[in-house]
């Protein structure tokens, strides 16, 4: 019969090392120890298979490392991104990431926040639709893109800066008659300057436009009523149209070339977000307005960490870029002024 092997402890790591137990309790903690202790330390703890009980410690220390990202789902390739950077940016903090999906219900958001507070972790990165929720004020907490109160940073990407970015884009492309469209949620937020961003841009320069924000149970029947009622020979009475996303930047092509309308040539079309097809550095989802997300989960990251919180800014923009996808014209505007042999400028 084989002897049952105990679960090796902290003083059999400080044994095996040569080093005291505090040296030991140091280097697990992330203490300042000299790097020649550390090196003992970590080979010794490999050697007889040592784990740190993270949980454990976080009951003693009140602290167990651990980061938790509340967002609606993984379904969405903006969140997906979102939860891989911040995961990334914990990793090299020596943090990890609880994730808590709340389904896109307002009501599981604060059942999310409970249940990750009992988890005793160290701190919240949300991204939510509850203008309500209730938030520890002595648990670090910031918020992506929605605003709280003063003591909450927010993070997000300069939306408005996007919608006057998308608004121009159109009209250097060609476009003189443009259209903005969105599904809006029943919470406002930063994305929702994409639209003054927009709307503003095109009062300056005094281009036509019109503006369609459907609710979540009528979705795209508006835009669908608008199409249809007017194509005038074929033709839409809009050329240019900005979404506020790229879903629903996706969806909208799919409408227009259902009805005959030819995306880009008839109607150049730009969403936000800056979505893959399938994955980084691939095919764009559509002609987009790219949100810096790796910066954004960086910098939420950052501002959690923070030792002093004291003087966070209440909400911090990150610089957005436009990034064509095969929705405007590009392609063809080059083709028109160099196709009959012309040499392109570099």
């Amino acid at each position: 019969m084989n002897k049952k092997t105990s679960t090796p402890t902290m003083k059999d790591v400080a044994r095996e090392a040569g080093v005291s137990l505090g040296t030991v309790s140091n280097v697990f903690n992330g203490a300042q120890v000299s790097e020649s202790y550390k090196i003992k330390v970590e080979e010794a703890a490999r050697k007889l298979g040592y784990k740190v009980n993270r949980y454990a410690r976080g009951l003693k220390t009140n602290q167990t490392r651990t980061i938790a990202f509340i967002c609606p789902g993984t379904d969405h390739p903006f969140f997906a991104d979102m939860a891989n950077y911040i995961s990334k940016a914990l990793q090299e903090q020596g943090y990890r990431m609880m994730l808590a999906v709340t389904q896109y219900s307002p009501d599981m958001e604060q059942k999310c926040i409970q249940m990750v507070t009992e988890n005793k972790v160290d701190g919240i990165i949300a991204l939510t639709y509850n203008p309500d929720l209730i938030i520890d004020e002595n648990l670090p907490f910031v918020s992506i893109d929605r605003f709280y109160s003063e003591s909450v940073p927010c993070i997000s990407c300069d939306n408005y800066a996007g919608g006057t970015l998308a608004a121009r884009k159109l009209c250097e492309l060609g476009a003189t008659k443009l259209l903005f469209f969105n599904i809006a949620p029943a919470v406002s937020g930063e994305p929702d300057k994409r639209q003054a961003g927009f709307e503003s841009w095109c009062r300056f320069h005094n281009v036509p436009f019109e503006s369609i924000v459907s609710s979540d149970d009528q979705a795209f029947r508006p835009f669908l009523n608008l199409v249809r009622d007017r194509i005038h020979d074929g033709k839409p009475d809009f050329d240019g149209i900005f979404c506020n996303t790229d879903k629903l930047a996706y969806v909208i092509c799919q409408i227009l070339k259902e009805n005959g309308i030819s995306v880009p040539e008839d109607v150049q079309v730009i969403g936000f977000d800056g979505i893959n097809m399938f994955g980084d550095n691939m095919m764009p989802c559509v002609s987009s307005i790219v949100q810096p997300v790796e910066q954004m989960a960086l910098q939420a990251v950052s501002m959690l960490l923070s030792a002093d919180r004291t003087h966070l800014p209440t909400l911090t923009c990150l610089p957005v870029r436009y990034r064509p996808g095969g929705t405007t014209r590009e392609d063809f505007v080059k083709e028109y002024i160099y196709g009959n042999g012309e040499k392109e400028p570099n």
